[in-house]
C-alpha cells in the first residue's frame, strides 16, 4: 500500500511539473514561475552573485541541459557563448528568445546618458522596464501554450494576474516620481539600469563605462555633475567592484547602495530603487 501510494505520488508530481525548462538569469525565474506555475520546473544557469557576463556553467547544469524541454534565453551576453554549446548538447531542446520585440537600447559610450549613444551593442537589462516585461511575460506565455496546449487555460490566468502586478508596479513607481519637480538624476557604478531610466524619464550617471574605472579626471567631473544634479545615492552591484564609487559617495556624503538588476524579488527591487533615487532610502 505504501509503496503505491510513493509511486502515485512521484507520478503526480511528474504531471504537474510536465516542463523541464532552463534560464539563464534570476529575473527569468520570477517571470516563469508567475506564468507556469506548477506546469514548469526550472533550472537557473547564472547562479545569484555571478554576473552574466562571465559565469561558466557547472557540470551539473549541463547534465540539467540534455534534459531540458525549453531554454528561455533573454539576450544576455552568457548566452552568445553558451547557447550554441547547449543547443549542440541538447538538439531536441527549443530555444525561445523571450526577448524578442522588445524595444532595445544601445550601450553608452561616455559617462552621462543623453540620447546619442555610439557604442555598437543593444543594452541587455531589458527586465528593468515594466512594458518590456509585459512583452516577455506574454512571449512566455505563447511558448508554454505552444508545447503545452491542454494547459492554455492556466497558463492565460496566470498570465492576467502577473500582468496585474506589472500595471501596478508601474504605477507605484510613477507615484514615487510624481511628486518631484525636476528630473530625477541618480549615479550607478555599472550601467545596468537605462531602461529603467527611460521609462521614468530619469537622468542616470554612469561610473563605470565598457568595464573601464574612470581615471581621476574624469572621478572629479563625475563628483561636479553628482554634486550639481543633487543625487541622492549611488548604486553598485555585488558583482562588480565598487572602490571608484566609494570615493564618489564618500566626497557626496550620499550612501552607496548595493543593488542588482538580477534580483528575484523583481517588483520590490524597482519601487526599492524609486524610493532611494527620491531620498526616500
Amino acid at each position: 500500500m505504501h509503496k503505491f501510494i510513493l509511486i502515485f505520488l512521484l507520478s503526480t508530481s511528474y504531471l504537474l511539473s510536465n516542463i523541464h525548462a532552463i534560464v539563464s538569469i534570476l529575473p527569468q525565474v520570477t517571470f516563469l514561475k508567475a506564468i507556469g506555475g506548477d506546469k514548469v520546473t526550472i533550472e537557473l544557469m547564472v547562479q545569484p552573485g555571478n554576473s552574466p557576463h562571465t559565469y561558466e556553467p557547472k557540470p551539473s547544469q549541463m547534465l540539467a541541459i540534455t534534459k531540458a524541454d525549453l531554454y528561455f534565453a533573454i539576450d544576455v551576453e552568457f548566452e552568445n557563448v553558451w547557447l550554441p554549446k547547449f543547443m549542440n548538447l541538447n538538439k531536441k531542446m527549443k530555444v525561445i528568445d523571450i526577448a524578442d520585440s522588445v524595444p532595445k537600447i544601445q550601450m553608452k559610450t561616455s559617462h552621462h546618458t543623453h540620447d546619442h549613444h555610439s557604442h555598437e551593442g543593444d543594452d541587455p537589462h531589458i527586465w528593468t522596464d515594466p512594458k518590456n516585461v509585459k512583452i516577455i511575460a506574454q512571449n512566455i506565455y505563447k511558448a508554454l501554450v505552444k508545447h503545452d496546449p491542454d494547459n492554455k487555460s492556466y497558463y492565460k490566468t496566470n498570465l492576467e494576474t502577473f500582468v496585474n502586478l506589472l500595471n501596478n508596479t508601474d504605477m507605484q513607481i510613477k507615484k514615487i516620481f510624481s511628486s518631484l519637480k525636476e528630473k530625477p538624476t541618480f549615479m550607478v557604478f555599472h550601467p545596468s539600469w537605462s531602461y529603467f531610466a527611460k521609462a521614468y524619464n530619469l537622468e542616470q550617471i554612469v561610473v563605470e563605462v565598457e568595464g573601464k574605472a574612470p581615471k581621476p579626471k574624469e572621478l572629479i567631473d563625475l563628483i561636479k555633475e553628482a554634486r550639481k544634479t543633487q543625487v541622492k545615492a549611488i548604486f553598485t552591484q555585488a558583482e562588480f567592484s565598487d572602490t571608484s564609487a566609494r570615493i564618489i559617495a564618500k566626497e557626496l556624503g550620499i550612501p552607496v547602495i548595493k543593488v542588482s538588476p538580477l534580483a528575484s524579488n523583481w517588483s520590490e527591487n524597482l519601487i526599492s530603487i524609486a524610493k532611494t533615487i527620491t531620498g526616500q532610502h
